[in-house]
């Protein structure tokens, strides 16, 4: 009995990720709100009615997708951050990773992109909430680096916002430069993301507020 209901989970885990995947082919020419769950389910080759089984709605699934696109690039940047090299060799290989993830990921990231300001709610608090932690995460690892010795939690969680918005758009950038096909234009886009983050490194090094020591002369990502 064990093996039949072992069997039965996994063709439900196949039916369900076939709908994750039947969505976002479909999303990459429209956006979540006008997607039919019938036009899902006509795809993978399912009745309306057993849709029901994995998902109780479109925006369930939606927010399933979402955590598909953000869940994996929270621990690779996390890790590249909590290293003790450079700043300069940090920012680097953080926007390699997101280069990376984009290339890989290209329709999860249209989603998001689309859809972080989208019209179905479930989906752009699923969004939220996912920047949310990533910034939380982010800025642990900031905390815990030298550059941020005296700083405020509050100012910390700011600096960390403005890496994760920086990510997020240069990712969305990348996407725009692929789709346009301008020879040069993603190479653009990553140089522009470095200069940025770059520029957010040295004001953190010069960072001064009332209540607050000096951080100047230290070196931080």
């Amino acid at each position: 009995m064990s093996h039949s209901l072992g069997v039965r989970q996994a063709q439900k885990q196949k039916t369900r990720q076939a709908l994750l995947d039947a969505a976002l082919g479909l999303l990459e020419e429209q956006s979540l709100s006008s997607l039919g769950l019938r036009e899902v389910t006509r795809m993978v080759g399912i009745a309306p009615t057993a849709f029901y089984r994995h998902f109780r709605d479109m925006g369930e699934l939606g927010v399933a997708l979402v955590e598909e696109a953000l869940g994996s690039l929270h621990a690779m940047v996390r890790a590249i951050l909590a290293e003790q090299d450079g700043a300069e060799e940090r920012i680097d290989r953080t926007v390699a990773v997101v280069e990376r993830h984009v290339r890989r990921y290209p329709l999860h990231i249209r989603f998001v992109a689309r859809e972080r300001h989208g019209g179905v709610r479930a989906v752009r608090q699923a969004i939220a909430d996912e920047m949310d932690r990533f910034a939380e995460e982010v800025a642990a690892a900031l905390k815990s680096q030298p550059v941020s010795e005296g700083w405020r939690d509050d100012d910390v969680r700011m600096l960390a916002e403005l890496y994760v918005d920086r990510l997020v758009t240069t990712a969305a950038a990348l996407l725009d430069a692929d789709a346009d096909g301008v020879e040069g234009a993603a190479e653009q886009v990553v140089q522009v993301a470095r200069r940025q983050l770059r520029l957010i490194s040295i004001g953190r090094r010069h960072w001064r507020e009332e209540g607050r020591g000096s951080s100047g002369g230290k070196s931080g990502a």
